[in-house]
């Protein structure tokens, strides 16, 4: 987990100047649209935290070991729930996460989660297809493995591959 989650925070800080983050206006079918820059939401007892990459921007070795297509025409999901823990800096905890993938003209992107655990860290990765400029909205509804009821959170990124 340490390694793939710095190896996604290293990358995140280069793509600052490569993807550009896009925002929308609220939807009637969903939460609001987060701030372009938000990589997690606070729910009191947790923080979720999400981010979507090119897929190119992975180390080699990390792609490999985690089975991700490197390519600048994929993009990754990376979500993790965490519980907040007084004097910590939080517990990972399993959860149910349902993601719906769409761009700008409604097409639905197949994204399918797996979980991966590493130690004590506990996180869901998937890609999807993206073309050249395409925005990609991210729709999550998550529920903690303790809790009876869930948050959701949207967000969109747009990626290029030139």
């Amino acid at each position: 987990m340490l390694r793939l989650l710095s190896a996604i925070l290293a990358t995140v800080l280069v793509l600052t100047g490569c993807n550009q983050d896009t925002a929308t206006q609220t939807s009637d079918n969903g939460p609001a649209m987060e701030s372009p820059d938000a990589t997690s939401k606070d729910f009191g007892d947790y923080v979720l935290h999400f981010n979507a990459i090119s897929t190119d921007q992975l180390q080699p070795e990390i792609a490999q070991t985690y089975n991700i297509v490197r390519s600048k025409n994929r993009a990754m999901l990376n979500v993790s729930i965490i519980k907040k823990v007084k004097g910590t800096i939080g517990q990972s905890v399993t959860g149910d996460i349902k993601v719906t993938v769409n761009n700008l003209t409604g097409q639905v992107k197949n994204l399918a989660l797996k979980e991966v655990r590493e130690n004590d860290a506990i996180y869901y990765i998937g890609d999807a297809q993206v073309a050249n400029g395409e925005t990609l909205i991210f729709n999550l509804k998550v529920k903690p493995e303790d809790k009876t009821t869930g948050f959701s959170v949207r967000f969109s990124r747009q990626f290029f591959s030139d």
